[in-house]
């Protein structure tokens, strides 16, 4: 037990039909900053754990009516199925004592009560149950965090970006994520995280596209019992278990002007309340935010509050399409190869050269999410060590010049500039076809596109064409 009162925040019930006991537990508890409910019968403790939120309860075996103290721990819990339940024996009731147990009790303990021990007991259980409710959110984080935030790239940009991270890990410091979806904003959020002073903390994550409103709040706040129709127990929102660690909020541009200002009350104040509950809750959280979307654009529609903009957007992180990072894709796809061979129990030892070429080729609207689809279901599905052309999902490697031209307008430096990097896009797509349709004779190449033999040779240079078949 640390500080003047490790109590504060929780509620306990008191069930005993002493009158004595009753107060100088009450006394005992209210001083280590406890929420205390005292009753001396059944009806009384049932009324009270249906009107209030309780965490734990201490339940005198013996009660004076015709129904026991495990009559009245099995009703508590199924009121409140997360509830710690005590009981309380003499001597000569261990043995009911221990059939308690049975039915759900967390512990007994036995009169004469030593008031240290009955701590002790006490804030062992509360301990015990804060572990069991990020049990499975643990496990989770356990089975994804080694490779999750591996950032493969030889890509100039990106390095200057994970360089930037690097520098402001170690801080507070909020920061804003921004890139088309699929371009891998979790996993520099969790590179910040996982290489950073915080990495002992918790990494928390919120897809705030993906929930309701109400969801939304419960998620990231936590709820009391009762807050809302379905608010059977306590919930424990995100914040609370980011506590010391890195709360990362996915699609940003999604959350509601509502939510948005509890938020920036949270970043300001670094505290909060649970839905439903009046308990000010002190958090120490890192706070990543991204978007796909054009937060300037959501500012300008009154859909994105401009303070709130600042807040997050200390730092800022924008993140290049894959397309523009294609000296990338033989990196990832050795790594996703590897990844799912070690899923799947598979073989596989790479692509084939056309396979590779086409995946360089493709434009990746989805992004490297999309290629690790794509790599999964190949792996999955091959059926010999080499992954083939044919052997890639779908027809989605269609000639480039049939795609919908995709401008990146964040990208945009210039309309001279823009315009030449696309003549460059479709110029190398065409030059490698030709090479593809002409096995790789230069000659007849350069022959069917009205170049000299020395000007192809140039581009393939520039483009890094066809270097196994020269």
């Amino acid at each position: 037990m640390t500080g003047e009162t490790p109590g504060k925040g929780y509620t306990i019930l008191i069930v005993d039909d002493e009158e004595g006991l009753r107060y100088g537990l009450k006394r005992l508890f209210k001083k280590q900053g406890f929420t205390v409910y005292t009753v001396g019968e059944f009806k009384q403790a049932v009324e009270t754990a249906s009107h209030h939120s309780l965490d734990i309860a201490l339940l005198d075996i013996r009660l004076k009516c015709d129904k026991s103290g495990i009559d009245l721990l099995k009703e508590l819990r199924h009121i409140e199925p997360d509830l710690i339940v005590i009981m309380i024996t003499g001597y000569g009731s261990i043995d009911t004592a221990v059939d308690s147990m049975k039915e759900g009790a967390s512990d007994y303990i036995l009169k004469p009560l030593d008031n240290r021990n009955l701590l002790d007991v006490v804030y062992k259980n509360l301990e015990l149950r804060s572990l069991q409710h990020e049990n499975s959110f643990l496990r989770n984080e356990l089975l994804h965090q080694h490779l999750s935030y591996k950032c493969i790239t030889t890509n100039p940009e990106l390095q200057s970006l994970l360089h930037k991270a690097d520098k402001i890990k170690h801080s507070a410091v909020t920061a804003l994520i921004t890139g088309e979806s699929g371009t891998g904003k979790e996993v520099l959020a969790r590179y910040i995280h996982f290489t950073s002073n915080r990495s002992e903390g918790k990494f928390v994550s919120v897809n705030c596209a993906a929930l309701s409103e109400n969801l939304l709040l419960s998620e990231l706040f936590g709820h009391e019992k009762g807050s809302f129709t379905g608010a059977i127990a306590r919930k424990i929102g995100k914040f609370e278990i980011a506590n010391k660690g890195t709360l990362f909020l996915d699609e940003i541009g999604d959350m509601s002007l509502d939510i948005q200002a509890k938020l920036l009350r949270v970043i300001e104040e670094n505290s909060f309340e649970r839905v439903g509950g009046t308990q000010n809750i002190q958090v120490d959280v890192r706070l990543l935010a991204a978007t796909n979307k054009d937060i300037d654009a959501l500012i300008q529609d009154g859909r994105f509050r401009e303070d709130l903009y600042y807040r997050i957007n200390v730092v800022r992180f924008h993140l290049p399409p894959l397309r523009h990072r294609k000296e990338d894709i033989p990196l990832l796809i050795t790594h996703f190869i590897d990844k799912y061979n070690r899923k799947y129990n598979r073989q596989v030892s790479a692509c084939s050269q056309d396979a590779l070429e086409a995946l360089i080729a493709y434009d990746w609207p989805g992004n490297v999410r999309e290629l690790e689809n794509v790599l999964n279901n190949a792996v999955l599905l091959s059926e010999c060590r080499t992954i083939g052309r044919n052997g890639l999902k779908q027809n989605i490697f269609s000639d480039a010049v049939e795609k919908p031209l995709r401008i990146d307008i964040e990208q945009v430096a210039s309309l001279k500039e823009t315009v030449e990097e696309i003549v460059e896009t479709y110029e190398k797509e065409i030059i490698q076809q030709f090479l593809r349709k002409n096995k790789y004779n230069k000659s007849k190449t350069a022959r069917e596109l009205s170049i000299t033999r020395k000007t192809l040779a140039q581009k393939i240079e520039k483009y890094r064409l066809a270097s196994s078949h020269q």
